[in-house]
């Protein structure tokens, strides 16, 4: 921990050594998915994992950086969406646990992200109703009264510094993508790069706002500047006229194309970047942290008082940026912080420790080639679950791994946090093959299967690329009559699987089996359960289709 202290009396001291500029220090959270408990870092050290301290740890550090305030110096708190659906203790409550850890710790502002619509409106608006910080998001529509929604408003403006703060938020428009129809009923999600550049101009224009901060349910990609050398040229220019992406503006995308945002935080894609990425022409900063509540960001801005603009930015730790991860040992958990989030946590964990089965091997969900033993063994409990012939499921269905050993009910809720259910239909053999054949479509890279063995080729053409395909270790046969399950987000057209949306409903049966529940099934029956990679799926750009698949062409 000396190193955080000397690192944080530095930065106190800054104001002493150059008075001539304010500063602003903004913490942020992003994709919390509930994780405001104490939990250990795995993704560091599945052996040995160090101990975070999750929302407790996160209360010391915004008590910490608070006693830095001075006339010269003060702080924000805000989260980019995304709070509560994931961990026990977010997801049991409705994000009402959250909320509650929120309005003690005293955050300023919060967007909404996709999975807040992983659950019924009327049950996130009691959530969003307890928040004692306005809920923003201005591009999402009430249908109704063409109107955002009574629980959310565009921006908020709060004065800091003598200054005029405007932070705007946005969700998503993958939201409409990604969640239960049921779920967003009633609302429309307006084109990001349109709705922020208007709301920032009235900004800017008419409430004469200071500096801008927008708080984006949106990411950098992966491949930061190699995607924007793609997107843009040297000058900044589009080089497509037209843009055919399928999802919705990313934060590279918004920062680039709107004009006036002095820092986005952003979130999303659960990847965090150590320090802001600032675009070449804009000069708009952009900031994202991982998720889970392992970490929390800090970032100082640095404001000229006579002009009023962000004169730079400094960040808190040489390694880590502005990503300070909450170890438990370096961030002493906060005393009421932590008294108040493991009540809840008892009261949505009861049960949770029970061991349910064995695993022999490390169910990891690490994807080579649209296998993992994790995945694989989410779909098999899922064809066992109701005796079905096929069985599938999306790449980014797995939530988390499962070591070798006792298997409790914790670990199965980790890998799969939200409440998916299990749902069967039957369809002939020539509806299965499209199943596959739209999720190898284009870049498209498969997907999680149990009772086939697929081969496919992308030197073929779209729909055309499945080149050997047996059901039950037998040849598929395209008037065949085969029982398939996957879940009700998929059924819902999800992840681009629309044709799902036609299947007859006398075709289809609802179990009323959460998929949670269909794993610790599985377990209980199978267990020790032995996972590997096998010959289920495969690409192989050489192969060439099997009688069968040639005489279903010929005779379509």
């Amino acid at each position: 921990m000396r190193r955080y202290i000397l690192l944080f009396l530095l930065l106190a001291a800054l104001p002493l050594l150059v008075a001539e500029d304010l500063r602003l220090d903004i913490l942020w959270s992003n994709d919390v998915h509930g994780g405001i408990d104490r939990a250990q870092a795995t993704f560091m050290n599945p052996e040995f994992p160090p101990q975070l301290g999750g929302g407790a740890s996160a209360a010391t550090l915004i008590k910490m950086v608070r006693a830095w305030e001075s006339a010269n110096r003060q702080s924000l708190l805000l989260d980019a969406g995304d709070f509560f659906q994931g961990r026990p203790v977010g997801t049991v409550s409705k994000g009402k646990a959250v909320i509650e850890f929120m309005n003690y710790i005293g955050y300023d502002a919060m967007t909404i992200g996709n999975h807040e619509f992983d659950i019924m409106q009327d049950e996130l608006i009691e959530a969003l109703e307890m928040a004692n910080f306005p809920i923003l998001s201005c591009n999402v529509i009430d249908t109704a009264t063409g109107e955002i929604p009574d629980y959310a408003i565009p921006y908020t403006i709060v004065n800091r510094l003598g200054l005029r703060l405007g932070i705007l938020g946005f969700t998503t428009t993958d939201t409409e993508k990604m969640s239960f129809p049921e779920n967003i009923k009633g609302l429309k999600f307006l084109d990001e790069k349109e709705t922020v550049q208007r709301y920032v101009n009235i900004l800017r224009d008419e409430e004469k706002v200071d500096i801008v901060i927008v708080l984006g349910h949106a990411g950098l990609p992966y491949d930061i500047e190699p995607t924007y050398l793609s997107r843009y040229d040297e000058k900044g220019t589009p080089r497509y006229a037209t843009r055919t992406a399928h999802w919705g503006y990313d934060a590279q995308e918004i920062a680039r194309e709107v004009t006036g945002i002095d820092l986005l935080i952003g979130g999303h894609i659960h990847k965090g970047i150590p320090k802001p990425w600032i675009d070449p022409v804009t000069h708009t900063m952009v900031i994202q942290s991982y998720a889970y509540g392992s970490n929390l960001g800090l970032i100082t801005l640095t404001i000229d008082p006579e002009t009023k603009t962000v004169s730079g930015y400094e960040s808190p730790a040489l390694r880590e940026g502005s990503m300070i991860t909450l170890f438990e040992d370096q961030f002493i958990p906060d005393a009421e912080a932590l008294e108040m989030i493991e009540a809840q946590v008892a009261k949505a964990e009861v049960g949770m420790d029970e061991i349910v089965g064995y695993s022999t091997v490390h169910l990891s969900r690490t994807n080579v080639d649209a296998q993992s033993l994790m995945g694989n063994t989410i779909v098999e409990a899922m064809k066992y679950m109701v005796d079905a012939d096929f069985s599938f499921l999306n790449l980014g269905g797995v939530r988390a791994e499962i070591k070798n050993g006792p298997v409790t009910y914790r670990s199965i809720f980790e890998v799969m946090p939200f409440d998916n259910m299990v749902v069967s239909f039957t369809c002939d053999g020539e509806f299965l093959r499209k199943i596959i054949e739209t999720r190898v479509e284009g870049s498209r890279a498969g997907l999680i299967v149990a009772g086939v063995n697929v081969v496919y080729s992308k030197k073929r053409p779209n729909f055309d690329r499945v080149t050997s395909l047996k059901i039950g270790g037998k040849a598929w046969d395209p008037k065949a009559t085969y029982k398939v399950v996957t879940t009700d987000f998929l059924m819902q057209g999800n992840a681009g699987l629309n044709l799902l949306m036609y299947v007859p409903e006398e075709n289809i049966t609802y179990h009323q089996i959460n998929l949670r529940d269909a794993i610790v099934h599985y377990f209980k029956h199978k267990s020790p359960v032995t996972m590997k990679l096998d010959d289920r799926w495969k690409r192989d750009d050489n192969s060439q289709p099997t009688k069968e698949m040639l005489n279903a062409a010929q005779n379509p």
